[in-house]
C-alpha cells in the first residue's frame, strides 16, 4: 500500500524573479519562512510559482535549489506538468534525477483531452519515472477537468499516488473516494476548501495561502488530521478573508504582490503575469495587517 507523500500543508511556492532570472537567494528566504513556520511539504514550479514562463534551465535549477537548500527536512514535490505528454516525461526525469520526492503533472493545457486521452498521458508520464506522480485537476485554468472514472483507471499504477482536487468540484471528490482505493490519496488545491476536503477523506492542501500565513495553514490541516472538525472550522472561517483576497486577481498576482509587501521578494512578474491594480493594492494590505502578516 502507497503511503501518502505528505500529509498536512504543502506550500504551492512563489518564484521570486529579478529583472532577468530567478531571484535564488530570495528562493533560500522565502524556504526558510516555510520552513520555520511549520509548513509539511514544499511544491516547487506549479502555477503559484509561474512555471509555465520560467525556461527549462531555470525550472530546472530552481528545482535543484528547492531540494539542496530543503536538504531533507520535508518532502519537495516538482511541478512537471506540460501540454505535450513528451515535455512532461522529459520535466519529470530530469526532477527526479535532480531528488525530488514526487512529481505534480497538470492536465495537459490548450488541447482539451479526452478522458482516454489523460489517462494515457499520465500512464506514459508515470511509466517513465520511479517517484510517486501527484494528478493535478484545475479546469478553471486548463480547460479540461478529469472525472472520477479516469481517476480510478489512474489508480491502478503503482507510481501514481493521488490528486490535487482544484476543480471546485466537491460532487466529484465524494464520487473519486467511492471509486478509488485507499491509497489514492486525495489534496485540496484550494485553501477555502480545504477543511470539506480534508473531512471527506483528503490527506492535506496544497496551498497558496501557505506562501504567508504557513504556520495558520498547518494549524488548519493538523487539526483535520486529529479529526478535530470544530477547530478546523473555525479556522477555516478565520481564514476566509485572506484566502480571498489572495484571488482578487489571477494567482499568483495578489500572493506574489503579498510577499512583496511583507519585504521577501521584488513584486516581478513574467508576462503575461503583471502588476496587480493599483486600487487593490491598499485592499490587500489591509487584509495583510488584520492578520499581523505587515
Amino acid at each position: 500500500m502507497n503511503q501518502p507523500i505528505f500529509t498536512g500543508s504543502a506550500v504551492a511556492i512563489a518564484t521570486p524573479f529579478t529583472s532577468d532570472t530567478v531571484d535564488y537567494p530570495a528562493l533560500k528566504r522565502l524556504l526558510d519562512f516555510q520552513l520555520d513556520n511549520g509548513t509539511d511539504a514544499i511544491v516547487v514550479c506549479g502555477t503559484t510559482g509561474e512555471a509555465a514562463t520560467m525556461s527549462y534551465v531555470e525550472r530546472m535549477r530552481t528545482i535543484e535549489t528547492t531540494v539542496r537548500h530543503v536538504a531533507g527536512r520535508v518532502p519537495v514535490i516538482a511541478g512537471t506538468g506540460a501540454n505535450s505528454t513528451e515535455t512532461a516525461i522529459t520535466l519529470s526525469k530530469d526532477a527526479a534525477l535532480a531528488g525530488v520526492d514526487g512529481l505534480l503533472v497538470v492536465t495537459p493545457f490548450y488541447n482539451k483531452a479526452t478522458q482516454k486521452g489523460l489517462v494515457r498521458h499520465y500512464e506514459a508520464v508515470a511509466d517513465a519515472v520511479e517517484k510517486p506522480v501527484i494528478l493535478y485537476n484545475v479546469p478553471s485554468r486548463t480547460g479540461v477537468k478529469c472525472t472520477a472514472e479516469a481517476y480510478a483507471a489512474l489508480a491502478k499504477h503503482p507510481n501514481i499516488h493521488g490528486v490535487k482536487e482544484a476543480s471546485g468540484d466537491l460532487a466529484l471528490v465524494q464520487k473519486t473516494r467511492e471509486l478509488c482505493p485507499e491509497d489514492f490519496y486525495i489534496w485540496s488545491g484550494n485553501d477555502d476548501e480545504t477543511a470539506p476536503i480534508m473531512l471527506l477523506g483528503g490527506k492535506g492542501v496544497i496551498s497558496v495561502a501557505a506562501n504567508v500565513a504557513p504556520r495558520e495553514m498547518h494549524e488548519l490541516t493538523d487539526a483535520c488530521l486529529r479529526g478535530d472538525f470544530f477547530s478546523a472550522g473555525k479556522q477555516q472561517l478565520h481564514l476566509r478573508r485572506l484566502c480571498e483576497a489572495l484571488f482578487w486577481e489571477v494567482n499568483p498576482i495578489p500572493v506574489k504582490t503579498a510577499l512583496g509587501m511583507m519585504g521577501y521578494c521584488q513584486e516581478i512578474f513574467r508576462l503575461p503575469m503583471c502588476e496587480m491594480e493599483a486600487e487593490n493594492r491598499p485592499r490587500l494590505r489591509a487584509v495583510l495587517e488584520s492578520y499581523g502578516l505587515v
